[in-house]
């Protein structure tokens, strides 16, 4: 072993098998790894990450113009992994059951694949994702208590709606208040577009694992993370339905 730091691009590895030896190997060398799930320096997502607490049902959609490059895999390494990595790192639970179908067009292996994953907690997610569309898309939507979060990973934009009780001083004639059935009151919905800073997200990943490295502290996205992913990607593979066309 050289004892160096190590950059490893998604996935982590090419089977779960291979990533469960990395942790022992990289575990006995003390070195860090940090993995290159880019998405996570995503300007859009990052202006809200702070806001996502405690999501209950995240649906996210990934779609791209066909490219014949990454047809011999399938489309949840090629495109979803991104997604699945988002959703992991935003809920805090684990993984109780995970549904999955897919449709193979122009491959031998699924170009339009849609998994469910639901865990522990009660939170469920919804994942598209698609090589085959008319046009590309990266969005993703976060639902949670008294609040709806939207971040578009493509257009680098970004939006939190809030559904609150209205206050009683409420002297707002412009505001956007809806009255709730059944004597519940009423509630005040505030739209928030949070500031993003401009940022080359490839280059802020290296920084801050070149930050983990000499200050010692764990990666963004650990090697931990990365290995998480790949199971939960192998499992929506496992588990696809695919109907070939």
């Amino acid at each position: 072993m050289a004892g160096r730091h190590i950059f490893i691009e998604k996935p982590v590895t090419a089977t779960v098998k291979e990533a469960r030896e990395l942790i022992k190997i990289i575990d006995e060398a003390n070195v860090k790894v940090q993995v290159g799930h880019v998405e996570r320096f995503n300007q859009a997502f990052m202006a809200v990450q702070s806001s996502i607490i405690n999501p209950m049902f995240i649906e996210t959609h990934r779609l791209a113009q066909f490219n014949p490059r990454g047809t011999d895999v399938s489309v949840v390494l090629d495109l979803m992994i991104h997604d699945i990595d988002i959703v992991l790192h935003t809920v805090k639970s684990p993984v109780k059951k995970i549904y999955a179908n897919g449709v193979a067009i122009v491959s031998n292996t699924p170009d339009i694949a849609n998994a469910r994953i639901e865990f522990a907690n009660g939170c469920v997610c919804n994942l598209t994702a698609s090589r085959i569309s008319m046009k590309n898309m990266r969005k993703s939507r976060f639902f949670q208590s008294e609040a709806y979060i939207s971040v578009d990973f493509l257009e680098k934009k970004c939006e939190i709606i809030k559904i609150q009780p209205t206050p009683a001083d409420l002297n707002d004639p412009f505001a956007m208040v809806i009255d709730l059935p059944n004597d519940k009151g009423s509630r005040l919905i505030s739209v928030e577009h949070p500031p993003i800073q401009e940022v080359n997200a490839i280059k802020h990943e290296l920084t801050l694992f070149a930050h983990s490295i000499n200050n010692n502290t764990t990666p963004v996205v650990s090697l931990a993370d990365g290995v998480r992913v790949l199971e939960t990607a192998q499992q929506i593979i496992d588990r696809l339905q695919t109907i070939n066309v």
